[in-house]
């Protein structure tokens, strides 16, 4: 299980996404920096021990509407080879030392205990708290079968796509939205998802999802 350490990181988060984050193509901010509070998210486990893995909502509050982004991370005590496009930074910490940032849709642990997640056969782990689960997100699928791991990233307007050479394609929610009120419907083509809660910017709780598994068309 993932250790959660109580210590300084130089710069923060925070810092470092609010200079990555209007570099995306699904930002959705002004002109300027945004401004990014911490609205919730949720971790997953490393079997290793080596990657730190976390799924972060942050709220941008710099425009008149909020906007609420999903941004999945990892924390490595090295370069990841190849990843240097997915960089988001480096930052100090207390205990661990030198830290390298990775949007975690380019780093292959990540995308595996997403997968993972999504199976069934991994259980996302709190954000704050060492070696509990969090029970509030939930991971749901048709059919059984491992999925691949060998995804790649696509970013665009509407989110980020992993999309395996067999066709199996999972959709991130980069920009999250609260879900309607009563049992979820999934859209045609979904045959997984993954969901959960954050804070809204008045302290209310809003849920919804956060990533979509479709089904191959054969496109």
């Amino acid at each position: 299980m993932a250790v959660i350490h109580r210590t300084d990181l130089k710069p923060t988060k925070l810092d470092l996404l609010t200079a990555w984050l209007p570099s995306r193509p699904w930002y959705q901010g002004a002109a300027g920096a945004p401004r990014l509070t911490k609205a919730g998210g949720f971790r997953l486990d490393d079997p290793q021990g080596e990657v730190g893995i976390e799924f972060m909502v942050v709220t941008d509050a710099s425009a008149p509407h909020p906007t609420t982004y999903l941004l999945p991370l990892t924390y490595r005590g090295a370069p990841l080879d190849g990843a240097e496009h997915a960089l988001v930074g480096t930052m100090e910490h207390g205990v661990l030392g030198r830290r390298w940032a990775y949007d975690g849709c380019h780093d292959p642990v990540l995308v595996d205990r997403l997968a993972a997640l999504v199976e069934g056969v991994a259980q996302a782990q709190d954000q704050n708290t060492s070696d509990t689960p969090d029970r509030e997100v939930v991971a749901s699928r048709t059919g059984g079968g491992s999925l691949p791991t060998d995804f790649t990233a696509a970013d665009d307007r509407e989110g980020t796509a992993l999309i395996s050479p067999d066709g199996t394609t999972v959709r991130l929610r980069r920009v999250l939205e609260p879900a309607p009120d009563g049992p979820f419907v999934a859209p045609r083509g979904v045959i997984g998802q993954v969901t959960g809660s954050w804070r809204l910017p008045d302290g209310t709780r809003a849920r919804g999802v956060f990533a979509v598994l479709l089904a191959d068309t054969g496109a």
